[in-house]
């Protein structure tokens, strides 16, 4: 593993949802407090930011070669670098948010919300199916994740203001069983934020106010800390030609100038090599 470095100066307010495209070599993700979609390419250092506006939270890619993003209680098209035609609208209070969001190997997308002042349990999670919108369950002030195993038969689940990390079976009809505990982090430890799994299915968990990511196995036995030069850091996808390149959101969003001006890189995109691949990133179908 190689140390992590700064790949885009970014001042990003709550940078968040990466994804990485093969097809494009390229990474996406949103500054939800901005309303900016942004793409980098490695591979010639291009990097670009799209002023969509609103408030977009994820974006994943469709079986039909598009993208979709999630936006306040909406799921959108991705129109030419603005928020197009509407995929699904939620049915939820008027002070949620769409936040966290991941597409299962059976092309489902699983839609973490919110309550945006951070002080009401209505978060929960949604599952759009095809043309099909359900609430899935669960409840938490900040709903983090999902992130689905390969078979599609267990989703893990972040409760962020209760520090928990979930396990829970998932039927083929894709409905939740009964959760079991996997990580709880302490006061000292940070939030958990965004979660991905890789190909060994370990989890990579991002740590706001945490100063870095780590990675825990199946049996939640933390593998590895890596820190990070800011502390407010909010999710990691893992990409590149090989799928071995962990690519890192971060926010400065809540930050006070002194806090500022001890974490000069809060917003940027960061890198950093791993020894074991991610999995390829599935399509949702539409």
């Amino acid at each position: 593993m190689t140390q992590p470095e700064a790949v885009w100066h970014l001042d990003a307010a709550l940078g968040e949802g990466p994804v990485w495209l093969p097809e494009e070599q390229a990474l996406w993700f949103v500054d939800i407090k901005r309303g900016h979609l942004h793409r980098f390419h490695p591979q010639t250092g291009s990097a670009e930011t799209f002023e969509v506006g609103g408030n977009p939270s994820f974006v994943v890619p469709t079986d039909d070669g598009g993208l979709v993003i999630g936006s306040r209680d909406k799921v959108l098209r991705a129109d030419g670098g603005r928020l197009g035609p509407i995929v699904a609208t939620l049915d939820q209070p008027a002070d949620n948010r769409t936040n966290d969001a991941a597409v299962d190997s059976l092309g489902r997308l699983w839609i973490a919300t919110m309550h945006d002042p951070e002080e009401a349990e209505t978060g929960t999670l949604w599952c759009l199916d095809g043309a099909t919108l359900r609430h899935a369950g669960t409840s938490a002030v900040v709903t983090n994740g999902p992130a689905i195993t390969a078979d599609a038969r267990t989703l893990y689940h972040v409760d962020s203001g209760a520090r928990t990390i979930s396990r829970y079976p998932v039927d083929a009809e894709g409905r939740l069983g009964e959760p079991e505990p996997f990580v709880t982090l302490g006061q000292d430890e940070g939030y958990p934020d965004g979660i991905v799994l890789d190909s060994e299915d370990c989890v990579w968990v991002a740590l706001w106010d945490g100063w870095g990511v780590r990675r825990y196995a199946p049996d939640g036995t933390m593998l590895l800390h890596v820190p990070l030069p800011c502390a407010r850091v909010t999710k990691l996808a893992l990409g590149g030609p090989d799928l071995r390149t962990a690519y890192v959101t971060t926010a400065r969003v809540g930050l006070d100038d002194a806090a500022l001006a001890e974490q000069p890189l809060a917003g940027s995109l960061f890198t950093f090599r791993v020894d074991v691949p991610g999995r390829p990133q599935p399509a949702m179908r539409t």
